[in-house]
């Protein structure tokens, strides 16, 4: 909750910053923005790379039908997700943005200098990568290997949680700076609260079907299955992550009736590869940001499919902590549907204000999940 709190800090200040009749508080959080812009952009391949190719190879590890079937049904379930939010949300974005067109652009201020960091390879060049060894380690079981990509996404993690999330606001602040100074903030923020309670309503219809195919899988009560679950919902509300909400989420799902070996295959898996509640948001903001940023191109299916399939694989095992999903998802953004900077900034600083939810629809999911699972190995035993 403390970096959401930072989060909204480092909007306020932007925004004011790019009221004031000086320009140099803004320029200030404006080029910090620029060269931290720079930052994301090197770390999003390592990210890729090391999180893709880790989890492929550990997922590889157990029995192939229970593998198969659980990867499957979660990446069906965040795919189906994620156009059941752009559907939803191309619906509604032409009401939500009416009357609230982006006042005529002034000049912002610019950052005192810039300077590129360039990264050591593409988005595309790191997820080939990733695919063709986290495959290979797997089949293999290169345990020395699979260690050098387990630390390297140990590695990896350690960049985000302390040289990138804390530094957030401030970038966020710069964006807003921007933006403020354009003459276009008020109106993005305007915007943006009703599109992120779009997103979490999204949230809600997609759970109500996860459970309504799981009570009709397992004979029980849609209501009932939800109910008990909700404490993993809470719990992820509260931490933000969803390997931090395991043991409750392991506990809620089998007092819904899922056997013990399931649950401890399932649960866990999930945390790291069933992300519906993530791609909704995602998904949703996108649509937002291209319809309300003139620079971007108007959201379209053919644009977003691609899209959609791409996130819920670059979103395998991203890291359990605040904010890791949207920036692995970061390169989907650019390199498919052609986010710019100020975009991709928008949309961290979007996701990262509902994170909690995004990850609590996640976990609750799994549930879910689970317990289809479950009844498909009751039925084929």
């Amino acid at each position: 909750m403390k970096l959401i709190l930072f989060l909204l800090l480092g909007i306020a200040v932007g925004i004011v910053a790019g009221l004031l009749p000086f320009d140099f508080i803004a320029q200030l959080l404006i080029t910090f923005s620029d060269v931290f812009g720079q930052w994301i952009s090197f770390l999003i391949p390592f990210i890729i790379l090391f999180f893709i190719a880790s989890g492929i190879a550990n997922i590889g590890q157990g029995s192939g039908r229970l593998v198969g079937s659980t990867v499957g049904l979660a990446y069906a379930s965040t795919v189906i997700a994620g156009l059941l939010a752009f559907f939803i949300a191309s619906f509604l974005m032409p009401y939500i943005a009416e009357n609230r067109t982006l006042p005529a652009e002034s000049a912002a201020p610019e950052s005192f200098f810039t300077f590129e960091i360039a990264p050591l390879m593409g988005v595309m060049t790191a997820l080939v990568i990733a695919f063709a060894f986290g495959i290979s380690m797997a089949a293999l079981q290169t345990k020395t290997l699979i260690t050098v990509f387990d630390e390297g996404k140990k590695v990896v993690e350690a960049l985000i949680s302390k040289a990138l999330i804390p530094f957030l606001p401030i970038y966020i602040a710069g964006i807003f700076a921007g933006l403020s100074a354009e003459g276009t903030a008020f109106t993005m923020v305007q915007i943006f609260g009703l599109v992120l309670l779009v997103a979490i309503t999204t949230h809600w219809l997609w759970l109500s079907v996860q459970y309504l195919v799981a009570g009709l899988a397992s004979g029980e009560n849609m209501f009932k299955l939800i109910k008990t679950m909700l404490p993993a919902y809470v719990t992820a509300l509260g931490t933000m992550s969803s390997a931090a909400t395991i043991p409750v989420t392991l506990r809620q799902a089998r007092k819904n009736g899922v056997s013990e070996n399931i649950t401890n295959f399932v649960i866990p898996l999930g945390a790291t590869i069933h992300l519906s509640g993530s791609i909704i948001t995602i998904v949703s903001c996108s649509v937002a940001v291209m319809t309300v940023m003139g620079d971007l191109a108007t959201p379209s299916f053919t644009a977003f499919f691609p899209a959609i399939l791409m996130l819920g694989v670059v979103m395998v095992a991203a890291p359990g902590v605040p904010g890791g999903a949207i920036v692995a998802a970061a390169g989907v953004l650019t390199s498919i549907l052609g986010f710019t900077e100020a975009a991709v900034g928008l949309m961290i600083a979007l996701y990262l204000t509902q994170d909690s939810f995004g990850t609590a629809a996640n976990v609750t999911g799994d549930g879910a999940i689970a317990k289809v699972i479950d009844r498909f190995y009751k039925q084929a035993s």
